[in-house]
């Protein structure tokens, strides 16, 4: 056994640093030392502030979550490590793994996916959210040429608009009610519009701002018989929209997409690793940098957590940086 500490949530509204014991790995496992964690700033503080619903708590657990919601949980997902023992092949390399907030942790070696070599590891912590953009964007399928608009330009919304971007012909541009979002699309390679200046005649809305005035612009902004892809994850919020005015007589269309499954489009000849290994080939790209707007000490959790929860801290993805030392 060995030791190390993890991040929980012991409840709502307050988190803490708590010693873990981690056994030497199996055969078919790995031990990996964390080098960085990513704080996603929609689910991971809804998960914070005890916002998961009953309904949806078998839904909501992470892979390798312990304890329950809403608290003591231990919550994560986004994390980049090195391998430290396991198998010749994967010791000393960086990997990705849904895992939560800790300094060192036991996985079976195939839970584990080798950051390619031009993937820096702190921006490598984006795969799992842009592992959700590839999983929309096959709900969406938008074609060459096509005009596109992501509404709500936080850490998800961003990263689909950051894949956008590279799409052969599409006008992209990315919706959102902060001004400051410009330099953020700017940085991305797409356009930006406040929510009342946004273009419309859309043959795809992306929706992922998790407001109900979001949803409803982004229905507004579609063309006739179009489709919203709805990524927001709402909670225990309820949700308006104006099914009564356009909805019917335009035939639109509103989609869910859920990273928890492959999209229909492509189940059966994708696979969840065919999915992440993508999502770590296109974070090649340094246009997704920009997302990474905060960084702070594994130690330093406990004091973070809360004001990413109340947006004293402003982040789309929010860096934990982990000691290099043993413990």
């Amino acid at each position: 056994m060995s030791n190390a500490r993890a991040f929980w949530l012991a409840e709502p509204g307050q988190g803490e640093i708590r010693a873990a014991s981690v056994a030497t790995p199996a055969r078919d496992e790995v031990l990996v030392r964390s080098l960085h964690s990513g704080v996603s700033r929609g689910t991971e503080t809804l998960v914070f502030r005890g916002g998961v619903p009953a309904s949806q708590r078998d839904e909501m657990r992470a892979p390798y979550q312990e304890g329950d919601f809403p608290a003591p949980v231990k919550y994560g997902y986004l994390n980049v490590g090195v391998v430290e023992q396991g198998p010749a092949e994967l010791v000393g390399k960086t990997v990705f793994s849904l895992y939560p907030h800790q300094t060192r942790f036991v996985v079976p070696a195939t839970a584990v996916t080798v950051v390619p070599d031009g993937v820096p590891a702190a921006r490598a912590v984006l795969a799992g959210t842009v592992e959700t953009a590839v999983n929309a964007l096959w709900d969406a399928a938008p074609l060459i040429g096509d005009r596109v608009a992501v509404v709500g330009g936080g850490m998800v919304g961003c990263s689909v608009a950051g894949v956008l971007a590279g799409f052969p012909g599409a006008k992209v541009q990315l919706v959102d009610a902060d001004p400051a979002r410009a330099a953020i699309a700017e940085r991305l390679g797409v356009g930006f519009a406040l929510p009342a200046d946004a273009a419309g005649d859309c043959d795809v809305v992306v929706h992922a701002s998790a407001t109900s005035a979001g949803l409803t612009r982004s229905l507004e902004l579609l063309a006739a018989e179009a489709t919203v892809i709805e990524l927001s994850w709402y909670g225990d919020q309820q949700v308006s929209i104006p099914l009564g005015e356009f909805f019917h007589s335009r035939r639109l269309v509103v989609k869910s997409s859920q990273v928890g499954s492959i999209a229909p489009a492509r189940r059966g000849r994708r696979t969840y690793a065919d999915r992440l290994a993508l999502a770590l080939d296109l974070l090649a790209d340094p246009r997704f940098d920009t997302l990474i707007t905060g960084q702070s000490d594994f130690d330093d959790l406990p004091a973070v957590m809360p004001r990413l929860a109340d947006g004293s801290l402003p982040a789309l993805c929010h860096v934990v940086n982990y000691p290099d030392s043993g413990e």
